[in-house]
C-alpha cells in the first residue's frame, strides 16, 4: 500500500519516511495527514502496518525514520538507538515531515501526530516544538522533562496509557495531562488495563485486543474530528 521515499530537510540531507496514501478516498481527495513516530524498534514493518491501517481509515501517513535505516529486534540494541537520539534534531525532522505531509498532493493541509513508545514521547515533545499540527495522539511514551514545555502545546492531545506500565507511567501521564490544561490546552487522557506497548500485536504476550481496538477508534475519531 505505502512506499520509502525521501523528503526535503531543512539544511540537511534529505531523510527517509515510510507513506501511505488513504485508500477509501478517491483519487483527487484532500484528506488529512498524520505524522507517525515508531517505536524504539525503528521504522519496521509494524509500524508500515500500522501506517497502512490509518491510511485504510482515510489518511494520508507519513512514518518519520529516526534511526536512518536502522531497525531491530534487540532490547539491548533498541536502548542504545534510542540512547543516541537528540529530542531536538527529532523536532527539527518532525517539522520537515510535517510540511512535507502538508504540501502533499493529498493532503488537505491539516496535520496531525501519533506515535508508540518512544514515538509516543516524541508525540508530546511534537506538541511542543512543531507549529501547526492539528491534533496529538501520544501512545504510552514519556519525553524528558527538560526537552519539553507544555505552555506551548496548541493542538488538542488524546494521549493513551497502560495501568501496569513500570516505565511510562499513568502518574506521570496525569501530570502532563494537567500540566497542559494549566496552561490553558486541551488534553484528554485514556487508561488501559494492560501493560505497555498493549497496542503492538507481533508481541503477543503484552497485546491486548480488546483495548487496543478500543484505543484505536478513540484514536481514528479524535482524528477525524480535527484533521477533517
Amino acid at each position: 500500500m505505502g512506499k520509502d521515499v525521501l523528503y526535503k530537510r531543512t539544511n540537511q540531507p534529505d531523510a527517509r519516511a515510510y507513506v501511505a496514501e488513504p485508500v477509501p478516498e478517491p483519487r483527487d481527495a484532500k484528506v488529512g495527514s498524520v505524522v507517525l513516530f515508531h517505536e524504539w524498534w525503528g521504522l519496521n514493518d509494524h509500524t508500515r502496518d500500522l501506517a497502512n491501517r490509518l491510511a485504510k481509515e482515510g489518511f494520508l501517513v507519513v512514518a518519520i525514520d529516526m534511526y536512518g535505516g536502522v531497525s531491530t529486534t534487540e532490547p539491548g540494541e533498541a536502548m542504545k538507538l534510542m540512547g543516541k537520539l537528540d529530542t531536538f534534531e527529532v523536532m527539527a525532522c518532525a517539522r520537515d515531515a510535517t510540511a512535507f505531509a502538508r504540501s502533499h498532493e493529498r493532503s488537505n493541509g491539516k496535520v496531525g501526530v501519533t506515535g508508540f513508545c518512544l514515538g509516543g514521547a516524541m508525540s508530546f515533545a511534537s506538541a511542543c516544538h512543531v507549529d501547526g499540527l492539528s491534533a496529538v495522539v501520544p501512545f504510552y511514551g514519556i519525553p524528558s522533562p527538560e526537552k519539553v514545555d507544555y505552555a506551548k502545546v496548541t493542538a488538542p492531545i488524546q494521549a493513551h496509557f497502560a495501568k501496569h506500565d513500570e516505565w511510562a507511567t499513568v502518574a506521570k501521564a496525569e501530570a502532563i495531562t494537567k500540566s497542559i490544561v494549566a496552561h490553558g490546552g486541551q488534553a484528554e487522557l485514556f487508561v488501559y488495563d494492560a501493560q505497555h506497548a498493549f497496542m503492538n500485536d507481533t508481541r503477543t504476550e503484552i497485546y491486548h485486543p480488546e483495548n487496543a481496538k478500543l484505543a484505536w477508534g478513540r484514536m481514528v475519531d479524535f482524528f477525524l474530528r480535527h484533521l477533517a
